[in-house]
């Protein structure tokens, strides 16, 4: 039996898909092994979105470079490889298959070609037609799951590599998610995360028709779920039916993440984000009249080219005025065929590094004082782990918040294992990241 190890860089997109290669190689024959060191296939699962984890790839290919005994073939997938094609093979020549995502259907084809002796074989292009679907997918976590609904993006972003590596917007029929979503809560899987790059842009293309407030709640019905939770919202196309939908319905989880990358009005058009700080703030004041108190969490990148200090400072005063939950901070990466390569005036990366520190201590801040008013509060969690060296359970709420806590009759791991269920837990202390709370409560 062929043995294969996967690493996989990026977003939860790019976790979701290594499942689906799993899947597919685990359907031909393959064992998935731990380390990769025992593989006779090796495969990156690739991230462009910023510089430093197409370096990752490269650093891992390089360390591999003269180790190819026994008929070991490596293999770069993802974002990377179709962005840099047969460029690959130049840089790293030991590759022998280079593969984007749209071609994961095809993996048994693929590899066959190099069993049956080709050096160098791609999967690249995107069908602007199709979605991205494998026969099976290896499902690595019993207790949640997450279903792609949307694939790839028509908002060309002058920062972002996205709609050339995933291609344009296609979305999956209604009916193929609600069978999917039944499938999984069907498996014990009472936690589902909806992912798409505009998650929000959803649109049936079966008859039904459904966008995708429908869709969200249609999803929120089946039997067995217990959470549903949706990502990356774009801004442009976030509804206050959204917002309805996730008071009127206690399994739609109560997070919402929504990347508003700039607090500067001047410095989203230079992006091209299709909205101003006025229209991004009108959205967060939908969030915030909710019924069900609702965390808001966001992507910013710092630096970029033409960011005066003065526009740094309206990212500043963005985050007072949010008070966001939590922030995904970046310093811009200039990325390969994007507009903003050709824009003036590019940030020294000191001054960015810099900026990005102060923002980083700016939002520490305002997470300690948010998570403090929790202090005293019951949450529920869904137990996900256990560590040893604290001896303290690990949780996540419906917020998305992490929830370390202690359990009177359950100290470790060894009793009635504890993962997988619905706990409620009193929050005792706040730190910037998260919170920590005991429970005596079996559900």
């Amino acid at each position: 039996m062929k043995r294969f190890y996967i690493e996989t860089f990026g977003c939860q997109m790019n976790v979701h898909d290594s499942e689906k290669v799993a899947g597919t190689l685990i359907a031909r024959g393959y064992r998935q092994v731990d380390k990769p060191e025992q593989a006779d296939l090796i495969l990156y699962n690739t991230c462009s979105i910023r510089d430093k984890a197409e370096q990752k790839v490269y650093s891992r290919l390089q360390q591999f470079k003269r180790d190819n005994r026994n008929g070991r073939v490596f293999a770069v997938l993802g974002c990377v490889a179709e962005q840099e094609g047969e460029r690959i093979f130049e840089r790293a020549p030991h590759v022998g298959l280079v593969c984007g995502s749209a071609s994961y259907n095809r993996l048994p084809e693929l590899l066959a070609r190099i069993e049956d002796g080709d050096r160098r074989v791609t999967g690249l292009g995107l069908d602007a037609q199709e979605t991205f679907e494998t026969p099976v997918t290896q499902r690595d976590n019993p207790h949640r799951a997450s279903l792609t609904i949307i694939e790839g993006c028509d908002k060309s972003c002058a920062y972002c590599v996205v709609p050339a590596t995933r291609g344009p917007e296609r979305s999956r029929s209604s009916q193929l998610i609600l069978t999917e979503a039944c499938e999984l809560a069907d498996a014990g899987r009472g936690e589902i995360q909806l992912l798409g790059q505009n998650v929000n842009s959803y649109r049936d293309p079966s008859p039904a028709a459904w966008d995708f407030v429908t869709l969200l709640r249609r999803v929120a019905q089946t039997p067995g779920l217990r959470r549903v939770r949706f990502t990356t919202s774009h801004p442009r196309d976030f509804v206050g039916e959204i917002v309805d939908a996730i008071d009127e319905n206690p399994v739609l989880c109560n997070h919402v993440h929504l990347p508003v990358q700039s607090g500067s009005s001047a410095v989203l058009e230079r992006m091209q984000r299709l909205y101003t700080r006025p229209e991004y703030l009108a959205r967060i004041e939908w969030i915030k009249r909710a019924r069900r108190q609702i965390a808001i969490s966001t992507d910013i990148i710092v630096g970029f080219p033409g960011e005066t200090q003065e526009e740094f400072d309206q990212t500043l005063s963005l985050l007072d005025e949010v008070g966001y939950d939590s922030v995904f901070s970046f310093k811009y990466s200039p990325r390969p065929n994007t507009p903003a390569l050709a824009l003036p005036d590019q940030v020294p990366e000191q001054e960015k590094g810099r900026r990005l520190l102060v923002l980083q201590e700016r939002q520490r801040a305002i997470q300690i004082r948010r998570n403090s008013l929790l202090i005293g509060r019951r949450e529920e969690v869904l137990v996900e782990g256990f560590n040893a060296a604290t001896g303290q359970w690990i949780g996540r709420t419906s917020q998305n918040r992490t929830l370390n806590f202690t359990h009177a009759s359950l100290p470790a791991p060894d009793g009635r294992t504890l993962v997988g269920r619905y706990l409620p837990v009193r929050v005792t202390r706040a730190g910037p990241n998260s919170l920590v709370g005991e429970s005596a409560d079996l559900i």
